[in-house]
């Protein structure tokens, strides 16, 4: 199987690292993963402000530097469901907890990461690709990972992309109210599929010194157990 990472635009500039875990993970699962150094962004941006002919264009390119393999990986919900749900022409795009359940059919992905995890299911993964238990069933299977329930898990947390910026009262009131249910949790680490979300709430967390950090999904099913 022919597999491609998607990085998106997000994660290429600010988070790559999480792009190297997806690979990581992928190789370590017997995927042959490649990278088109030629994907650019995949239009949501342009799609969701109303410049529906940029977005077209770039609809296109995304087609042209994926085409012909199996399956299209990429770490960021909000992405897979634009391709998924707004282009012309179907692409094989998965989120990737979708990919390691429904196409690999794994939980256990050989992870090792002895800590307290709280998991956030963000907008776009709940309600837009339902990706449902997925992710908890991966983080289940992780050695040494102790999953806590997280308390009004499905509540936003006031990102949003550009809401957080034009309603900043109303999206600091919803970051408050995310950041009180994770700091009640006890957990060491909130998990997210969407980096964009973790920042926004990581953002939050360090600015009032709570003793939690943030981690997309796949950089915590990259980790393995130390060499002995």
């Amino acid at each position: 199987m022919r597999v491609a990472l998607f990085i998106t635009c997000f994660n290429d500039a600010l988070y790559p690292g999480t792009g190297r875990s997806v690979v990581t993970l992928l190789r370590r699962l017997g995927c042959d993963v490649e990278f088109p150094a030629e994907q650019t962004c995949c239009g949501q941006m342009h799609f969701n402000t109303g410049y529906r002919p940029d977005a077209r264009r770039l609809e296109e390119h995304f087609g042209k530097a994926f085409a012909g393999f199996d399956a299209i990986v990429t770490p960021s919900p909000s992405c897979a469901g634009m391709v998924r749900e707004n282009y012309a022409e179907p692409m094989p795009v998965y989120e990737l907890s979708e990919f390691l359940v429904d196409v690999l059919g794994v939980t256990d992905v050989g992870a090792w990461f002895p800590h307290r995890v709280a998991y956030h299911p963000t907008c776009h993964s709940l309600r837009g690709l339902r990706v449902g238990d997925r992710p908890t069933a991966l983080l289940r299977a992780v050695d040494g990972l102790e999953l806590v329930e997280l308390p009004a898990a499905d509540a936003c947390c006031g990102f949003g992309g550009t809401f957080a910026t034009k309603n900043v009262d109303t999206s600091e009131a919803m970051l408050a109210d995310k950041m009180a249910s994770v700091t009640t949790t006890g957990a060491e680490v909130l998990c997210a599929l969407d980096n964009s979300c973790l920042m926004h709430i990581g953002g939050g967390l360090s600015r009032a010194k709570a003793p939690v950090r943030v981690m997309h999904l796949a950089d915590i099913l990259a980790q393995t157990a130390p060499a002995r």
